[in-house]
């Protein structure tokens, strides 16, 4: 199985004057092409700062990290913007999403900066595929102030997977939704990676964690619990 992401003995430093916090400790892995990764663990125990650094958000302090094959480990930052507009597809907590423009235009928005210059044609075909996906064809032109929480949610996600990824990276997706709208995202989760998307979600909820096919549980920056892909352990 393709291997998408290889972290090695990748760690964290805060440092300020007075004071260095370990955020990430050693951590080791591997996350291979269609894998479904729930990272679990107590609030501080180093969640967000590792999404952060898969996502390129943030740089490692030490180690090795390793994404579709080639190694991110230091990059510019115009590098880093560039490989997460075409490789990472983020959904966040907070939707992220731009009031003033309409839903298609938020869908659109990592492909009007993409390296291949896309005509309006294949931007209107892949925003249309993607707004199909998640059942949302029908509010392309509203704005997301117009939309439910969940449906901005859903919205996210179609922005993230517009430019085909080779990872989805979900952080808390559910955590500002009510439960119904919540279970609604975590299904369309769910159907994204039976279809083939590789997704890596941090999530405090253990019913949700318990829909990834691999749990993956930090404390203190360390991992406690990673178990092998089934693909490497067969």
């Amino acid at each position: 199985m393709t291997k998408v992401i290889t972290l090695t003995n990748v760690s964290k430093i805060y440092e300020t004057e007075e004071l260095e916090t370990h955020a990430l400790k050693s951590i080791n892995l591997t996350i291979n092409q269609g894998e479904y990764i729930a990272i679990c663990g107590p609030s501080g125990c180093g969640k967000s700062t590792l999404l952060s650094i898969l996502g390129l958000l943030d740089q490692a302090s030490g180690g090795e990290y390793t994404l579709a094959g080639d190694s991110v480990t230091s990059l510019s930052l115009n590098q880093a913007a560039q490989i997460r507009n075409c490789q990472i597809g983020f959904v966040f907590q907070s939707f992220n999403l731009i009031d003033q423009l309409s839903v298609f235009d938020n869908v659109a928005l990592p492909l009007r900066y993409h390296h291949e210059n896309f005509t309006a044609k294949e931007i209107a075909q892949r925003v249309n595929n993607c707004l199909e996906k998640v059942g949302l064809s029908h509010r392309s032109q509203h704005t997301p102030n117009q939309l439910s929480g969940g449906q901005q949610q859903r919205v996210a996600i179609a922005r993230a997977i517009i430019a085909n990824p080779a990872i989805l990276l979900v952080d808390e997706p559910t955590g500002n939704l009510d439960s119904s709208a919540g279970d609604k995202v975590m299904a369309l989760l769910e159907q994204l990676n039976q279809q083939g998307t590789t997704i890596c979600m941090v999530t405090h909820d253990p019913r949700y964690a318990d829909m990834a096919t691999r749990k993956i549980q930090l404390l203190d920056g360390q991992i406690l619990q990673a178990p092998q892909s089934p693909a490497l352990a067969s």
